[in-house]
């Protein structure tokens, strides 16, 4: 059996899936260590590109999967506030200055 994490989507408020824990704590750790924490932010195809050096091959064979999964995580961190987005189009994200960022879920 495979270990699951709830997740929540901003779009959704109130609403959470659980979702595999192992492919969201690899993906929700990369996302954390290459978004900036301020304005202006970065795109969702530049926040993919910057992840996917610091996600594990067996989890992600050939980066099969990871826009689902960048898409999860950055849903759940701005249900949680820990990331926003700016205005404008594309749209850009960066993290917020709440403390429990390195929490692990």
């Amino acid at each position: 059996m495979t270990d699951k994490v709830e997740v929540f989507n901003v779009n959704t408020p109130g609403r959470s899936e659980r979702v595999d824990a192992a492919k969201y704590n690899a993906m929700r750790a990369a996302v954390l260590s290459v978004a900036p924490h301020a304005p202006p932010g970065i795109t969702a195809a530049e926040l993919k590109e910057t992840a996917m050096p610091h996600l594990p091959q067996a989890l992600f064979p050939g980066g099969k999967t990871t826009g689902w999964w960048l898409k999860c995580v950055q849903l759940d961190l701005e249900a949680r506030g820990l990331m926003v987005r700016t205005k404008g189009s594309p749209l850009r994200f960066h993290l917020t200055n709440k403390e429990n960022r390195d929490e692990q879920h």
